[in-house]
């Protein structure tokens, strides 16, 4: 049996037809926003798709826009930048990026990317001298081989 958490999560249309965010399925983690226009993305460059809602994310958590599955694997659509910060309030636009090789049109009302609501931390930085040591260390970018 599937648990989640609830929380309230508002939305105000800024556009009449604009469409609510919508799980697909029950037990999803990301629910989908959908484009309030249509744009063309030629291949190889980037667009800022609108969605003509603004949400109410509670403080203490932030909105996650992650790629549509069948967008990427399909037509090589990427999503660009998706941290949506709790205290925002304007219109929730997702940056995609054309990575195939054909220019894809995205439909107003089609879906365009998915976002994930989760708890945050706030940390604390502080600057210092020196790190600890751990057996990795600096390694990264491939370090731990194929």
């Amino acid at each position: 049996m599937l648990h989640f958490s609830s929380m309230e999560l508002r939305i105000k249309k800024l556009h009449p037809d604009a469409k609510i965010p919508t799980y697909a399925h029950a037990g999803d983690a990301g629910f989908d926003l959908y484009a309030i226009e249509t744009v063309t993305i030629p291949a190889g460059n980037r667009a800022l798709v609108g969605t003509g809602i603004a949400m109410e994310i509670p403080d203490g958590y932030a909105g996650l826009a992650w790629d549509k599955s069948g967008l990427s694997n399909n037509h090589g659509l990427k999503t660009l930048g998706g941290v949506m910060d709790a205290g925002y309030r304007g219109e929730i636009k997702v940056g995609v990026v054309n990575l195939g090789e054909r220019d894809y049109t995205i439909e107003a009302g089609h879906k365009i990317a998915q976002v994930v609501i989760q708890k945050v931390e706030r940390a604390e930085i502080k600057e210092v001298a020196e790190l600890s040591d751990t057996p990795r260390g600096h390694g990264g970018f491939g370090s731990t081989g194929k």
